[in-house]
């Protein structure tokens, strides 16, 4: 029985930046793959998983307080540069300065 349960697909949602599902489209048309899930399971089943040292920064949620009217721009943003909040927040404070700019005389 243990065998089988290798053979069974099941479905796996997760999110991909635009520029990862536009490669596997170019993949899957250039290997002449039918669907973006053969190219998946090709791309793990090539992978080096037990050298690969990911890169990626731990996150953590925090609670804060905007005006409404920041609340309504962020909204406005995310949707129009089809972008979260919370991506926008990153933006932001990421280009926020450590110090504030020196006076000028």
């Amino acid at each position: 029985m243990a065998s089988r349960s290798y053979k069974i697909s099941a479905p796996l949602t997760f999110d991909l930046p635009r520029s990862l599902i536009d490669k596997i489209q170019s993949i899957r048309k250039g290997r002449k793959l039918k669907t973006a899930s053969e190219v998946v399971r090709l791309a793990i089943e090539q992978f080096d998983f037990d050298s690969c040292e990911p890169d990626h920064e731990p996150h953590r949620q925090i609670s804060v307080r905007i005006t409404g009217a920041q609340r309504a721009m962020l909204k406005r943003y995310s949707k129009g540069k089809d972008s979260s909040v919370g991506e926008l927040l990153r933006l932001a404070l990421e280009g926020l300065p450590a110090s504030p700019p020196r006076a000028r005389r």
